[in-house]
């Protein structure tokens, strides 16, 4: 599958350029570009595509709710009245339950509430990720079967009770981490990677463990402190 290219709609010019850099962070994306405002929207969208079978230059939209000539819901009605198959991912600090409904009756794929951190981030887009695998590979038809999975990948289910202080999104991140590294892996590294403290990194990792999915071994060669490393286990079921 082709890289996804994202546009990120933000008029923060903090937090655009910080969803850029994560949109550049994860692998299987491409960052297609920034837009501010509605009215730069509006003129990447002619660019994009006309509804006329062209195709979008744009693959998914990172939507804040709130830009300074529009309201996101608008976008997204004009978006789908232009016909263009972008899927789109709410990124806001608007939390009104009418909203919510409003963009999900309207077909985003994603909602994610501000403040949030890059494991958050990394575990919806990883999802989309999947669900779009799901259904570009499929042949022109599909099956029930096929649809209930693909549907399933946006809404992975959680465990049913997590030790305290420990998030299912999290979780996730650090789980698809080590599902896709070839080689063990640190508490420290996993931090870096994810964006999170040694400390959080390693009270994931030891549970990853305790739950046998994955496999601890003492890395050798280190000084001081006695350093584990992680690796998935591969018989281990997915969570």
């Amino acid at each position: 599958m082709s890289a996804i290219r994202v546009l990120v709609v933000e008029d923060d010019p903090v937090a655009a350029d910080a969803h850029a850099e994560y949109v550049r962070r994860l692998e299987g994306f491409e960052l297609a570009g920034i837009a501010r405002s509605g009215a730069e929207l509006a003129a990447f969208l002619r660019l994009a595509g006309d509804g006329q079978g062209r195709a979008p230059a744009v693959d998914l939209m990172l939507l804040d709710m709130n830009l300074p000539d529009a309201h996101g819901l608008d976008i997204v009605r004009r978006v789908r009245g232009l016909g263009l198959p972008v899927d789109i991912v709410v990124i806001t600090a608007v939390r009104d339950l009418q909203v919510v409904r409003s963009a999900i009756s309207s077909g985003i794929v994603q909602y994610l509430i501000k403040p949030f951190t890059y494991a958050a981030f990394s575990d919806k887009l990883g999802a989309y990720r999947e669900f779009r695998r799901n259904l570009v590979e499929q042949a022109s038809t599909t099956t029930q079967a096929e649809v209930d999975s693909a549907f399933a990948s946006l809404r992975p289910a959680t465990a049913a009770a997590l030790p305290k202080g420990l998030s299912p999104e999290t979780l996730r991140a650090v789980s698809r981490l080590l599902r896709e590294l070839s080689a063990p892996t640190s508490a420290v590294e996993v931090s870096e990677a994810l964006s999170i403290s040694r400390v959080t990194a390693r009270r994931y990792l030891e549970y990853l463990a305790d739950q046998q999915s994955v496999l601890r071994t003492p890395r050798y060669g280190t000084r001081g402190r006695p350093e584990f490393e992680y690796s998935w286990e591969r018989n281990a079921a997915d969570r």
